[in-house]
């Protein structure tokens, strides 16, 4: 790889560090960056806005619009510093030692670093097929961004070949992630005085139960769920996080509140999953409940989820990935990325593929290698060629 394009890719990268992009934060001044960098080389691109209209997505399209093409896409936002100890400022990229440290150089602005310092590749090649660059904002909270952008790549005529998800693999081909759902549970009872408990609606007693049908269900999938061997626990799981309830012995507890989730292998159904504890709750718990006190209920509110990925290791898609790549491996991954949304949502095959290791997200000093962000460059590279005309 030319050693201009990962110089480029180093400068890029700084300028995007320096943005302050913590889910919490509007990611509006690096994307207006993004896009004065992109259309100043005539690159048409377009906002696609939150709600609120504090973040946005931005979708460029480089070549033929008409015409079926790749997707290069990546996640804007990164997660909070508070509380780590940094040895150099998160937000000023340091190189040292063939490492560039820096709060998302990893995860995942290295890839977008990668995607844009090839773009005037892209521009003299000519394309014979689009390559598009798809940056979402909120992926860390629950891939929750680029639905819309999904959805409006999935309305056009056109389809897309194949997405590139850049997520940190440290440039090997991952071609799964489980399937999640995160949801927050809350008992409505009866309080009474615990001498006259049959009066009340015992809460806590309520979410026990369901707790313990979630067990239940955790326990059925260890013992005889499918099972995947390319993930690190090969089988379904189901977990809950936290319950809080009651207030004295003596009270019986009017409210009740737990955080569970369920993560599913490809031949499980996490909708499926969830609909069997929410049916517990509805139609064995909520009915004699009712019978003592009608105010009582159980609701149930959505936390974050995604589809989960499972592309054949046979598909095109696949076998692209591993070409541009120059590896004949593949993986899947315990954590959640935007590829099966894609994929599920969006129709459009895909596969997660980017520079750096997970195991250096999220933390205190995370850095990226050089040679990754040098190989993340060659990949895009040889995507170029592939797409020329």
């Amino acid at each position: 790889m030319s050693d201009d394009v990962v110089s480029a890719a180093k400068s890029i990268l700084s300028e995007l560090v320096a943005f302050d992009t913590t889910s919490r934060n509007s990611n509006l001044a690096l994307v207006a960056r993004v896009e004065a960098l992109l259309t100043s080389q005539g690159v048409d691109c377009i906002r696609i806005p939150s709600p609120d209209g504090n973040k946005a997505n931005l979708l460029a399209t480089i070549g033929p619009a008409d015409v079926p093409g790749y997707v290069l896409s990546g996640h804007t936002d990164v997660v909070p510093v508070d509380g780590q100890d940094w040895s150099t400022d998160p937000f000023t990229l340091v190189e040292k030692d063939g490492r560039l440290y820096g709060r998302g150089t990893c995860d995942m602005k290295g890839y977008l670093a990668a995607c844009l310092a090839q773009v005037p590749a892209m521009l003299a090649a000519p394309l014979a097929r689009p390559i598009r660059l798809a940056f979402s904002y909120d992926e860390e909270v629950g891939c929750i961004g680029v639905r819309p952008m999904i959805a409006d790549l999935a309305s056009r005529p056109v389809k897309q070949i194949a997405c590139f998800v850049g997520e940190p693999t440290s440039m090997s081909v991952v071609i799964g992630h489980k399937g999640k759902r995160s949801i927050r549970t809350v008992v409505t009872g009866r309080a009474s005085h615990s001498a006259l408990a049959p009066s009340g609606v015992n809460a806590v007693q309520a979410a026990a139960r369901i707790v313990a049908r979630i067990a239940d269900m955790a326990d059925r999938f260890a013992a005889q769920g499918p099972r995947d061997g390319l993930y690190d626990v090969p089988f379904s799981t189901a977990h809950v996080g936290a319950l809080q309830g009651g207030t004295a012995l003596n009270i019986v507890p009017d409210r009740a509140e737990f955080l569970w989730e369920v993560r599913v292998v490809g031949e499980d159904d996490v909708d499926a999953a969830v609909a069997e504890i929410t049916s517990f709750a509805a139609t064995v718990l909520e009915p004699a409940m009712r019978a003592v006190a009608p105010e009582a209920k159980i609701e149930f509110f959505d936390i974050s989820g995604f589809p989960g990925l499972d592309i054949a290791p046979e598909h095109e898609a696949t076998v692209l990935a591993k070409r541009l790549a120059r590896r004949n491996d593949h993986s899947k991954v315990a954590y959640g990325t935007e590829a099966g949304l894609f994929m599920v949502h969006g129709g459009i095959p895909s596969v997660i593929i980017g520079p750096g290791d997970i195991a250096q997200a999220h933390k205190p000093d995370e850095y990226l290698d050089v040679a990754q962000l040098a190989e993340a460059c060659a990949f895009v590279g040889r995507l170029v060629e592939e797409c020329r005309a």
